[in-house]
């Protein structure tokens, strides 16, 4: 409230009170005032300093940030946004003297008009009221206003020219010719420059494949293939004219999808427009080859554009993952060959889309058995290796990186296979590297399940206030239940099964006290090997447990005629 009042001075009582104002604004600093506080329209003061020549400087040295954006759109969004339809509420200071103004006429007003009267009375009375102002900086103000003097000032306190309002826009578009645009240039330059110094440094400090096995569990060889060919796009040691193509073979639910979805995080800060995902199994036929790119003049959905290329246009060098790429249509084949020759794509209306900054990722289930069977093979055959790396300790034990799939493995028995189903020699020459996702190893499994039983113990502990604890058995035991087919999936599916149902059917029998300690352990050895192996105890204050005894929630004997 008080920096609404002290900008109002300012604005009404001309320059001496100018001045007085300042010391004044530096007096509410040291009393605890945010330099950041919003309008309720969503503008901050060093907006409005900066549009109207006010106490810029005072509010730079208070603590303002300069590279905040506006959350106002324009008057009439805005209004019908906020469903502003009277003058009730609370306000800040400032607005006794639009109070007075709109309470005159305030029959003759729609919500707009009072809206327009506050931004207007309250920040600028110079803008364009239907034009969208949201994510506007002060800099994007200051240019508008054609003030070079405090441009100047947010430019040296640290305002980035390279921010973009919601129209995409950066100060430099709003910005008339001659030392403006001149300035801005220049800032510019020394921006993209110093971004690059820290991209390179913290790309330096933490690399790719530090950052991909924070979220993806084994297939070391995987992430080592990708982030070097990522490093080399990166540091400008690639073909500009090629996008990087990646073909990603392996089974069901063993990392694929994920890799191509922390790469899109990694390159891109806004994974909604960065990471593109396209189901080919939605392209089996020939006629859903429009889907792809577009319908051709004449045909309904010509106007709506293809699928791939809309997404491409808004982001060309964006991440995009073409799933299950073994099921698409030959004809969608042929389109992605001139996509991953030429970087470029022609749409249903002619348009040509350059793309040759994006990456392209294919998965496919093709071979996964040869795969899986030779990984295993290869296991085997390092068992007694594998044996002594493991250890208590899960976050030491990565074994799978001493399994290298061999080329006479690749070329004598993959490359066919591959080659019978794309049935073109020139669609897998443009594939710059095929990456190969193997099985987990036991180790690997033991993160797998320590990853979901933590998963559930902190949901266990969020909705119910209950804290679920486990032994280390529990995690061998879990861990047989992987399916080779059905990878990571196969381990959620099996907590689920053997743990979360226990625990739905304890608390829907009311046997977990709001609060209580509960304990996962095996049971004893049991010649059924469909009876459960775990166990749910209480645990209780003096370290005494007690076990659960949970009913199942129905009788087999008595369903059996369903079958």
């Amino acid at each position: 409230t008080h920096v609404w009042t002290v900008l109002l001075c300012a604005g009404v009582a001309g320059q001496i009170c100018y001045h007085l104002c300042g010391s004044v604004y530096f007096r509410l600093l040291a009393e605890g005032v945010d330099p950041n506080y919003r309008h309720r329209l969503g503008w901050t003061p060093l907006m409005v300093a900066s549009m109207n020549r006010l106490v810029t400087k005072a509010l730079l040295d208070g603590g303002a940030d300069p590279n905040l954006g506006d959350d106002f759109s324009n008057v009439y969004s805005y209004s019908r946004e906020k469903g502003i339809h009277s003058l009730e509420g609370d306000r800040p200071d400032i607005f006794c003297a639009v109070l007075i103004h709109c309470l005159l006429v305030l029959t003759l007003f729609l919500p707009c008009d009072l809206v327009l009267v506050i931004r207007e009375d309250e920040f600028s009375n110079r803008l364009n009221g239907r034009a969208n102002f949201r994510g506007c900086t002060p800099l994007h103000y200051a240019v508008l206003a054609d003030d070079l003097r405090i441009v100047h000032m947010l430019l040296e306190a640290g305002a980035n020219p390279l921010l973009t309002n919601e129209l995409g826009h950066t100060p430099l578009a709003y910005a008339k010719k001659g030392e403006m645009q001149t300035l801005l240039k220049e800032w510019e330059g020394k921006f993209q420059e110093e971004q690059r110094r820290r991209e390179a440094e913290e790309r330096r400090r933490f690399p790719l494949e530090r950052r991909l096995r924070e979220h993806i569990i084994g297939q070391e060889g995987a992430i080592n293939m990708v982030a070097s060919a990522i490093r080399r796009k990166e540091n400008g040691w690639y073909d500009e004219e090629h996008p990087l193509v990646f073909l990603f073979l392996g089974s069901s639910g063993i990392g694929k999808t994920e890799l191509a979805k922390q790469v899109a995080r990694y390159m891109h800060k806004d994974i909604k427009k960065g990471f593109i995902r396209m189901d080919m199994s939605e392209f089996q036929e020939k006629h859903e080859v429009a889907k792809f790119i577009g319908s051709p003049p004449g045909y309904v959905g010509h106007e709506e554009g293809g699928q791939l290329t809309k997404q491409l246009k808004q982001c060309p060098n964006a991440v995009v993952l073409f799933d299950e790429v073994d099921k698409a249509h030959p004809d969608v084949l042929t389109i992605m060959l001139q996509l991953f020759d030429e970087g470029r794509l022609t749409d249903g209306k002619g348009k040509t889309i350059e793309c040759k900054d994006a990456i392209f990722i294919m998965t496919s289930n093709v071979a996964s058995d040869e795969i899986a069977h030779h990984a295993l093979q290869l296991r085997q055959e390092a068992q007694e290796q594998n044996r002594r790396r493991l250890a208590d300790n899960l976050d030491d034990v990565q074994s799978s990186h001493k399994i290298t799939i061999s080329k006479q493995f690749k070329e004598n028995v993959i490359r066919p296979i591959l080659k019978s189903h794309f049935r073109r020699d020139e669609f897998l020459g443009r594939i710059n590297e095929i990456v190969y996702f193997l099985p987990f190893c036991h180790s690997e499994l033991i993160q797998l399940v320590s990853k979901e039983l933590n998963f559930w113990a902190k949901k266990a502990k969020q909705r119910h206030n209950i804290t679920l604890l486990w032994d280390r058995p529990v995690l061998d035991l879990l861990a047989s239940g992987y399916n080779l087919h059905y990878g990571a999936r196969s381990i959620k599916h099996e907590v689920e099964r053997r743990v979360v149902n226990q625990l739905a059917a304890a608390y829907e029998q009311e046997l977990l006290p709001k609060g209580c300690t509960l304990r996962l352990s095996v049971e004893g050895h049991t010649e059924d090997p469909g009876a459960p192996g775990l166990r749910l105890e209480i645990v209780g204050e003096d370290s005494t447990s007690q076990k659960l005894d949970i009913q199942p929630p129905f009788n087999p004997e008595e369903t059996a005629h369903f079958k």
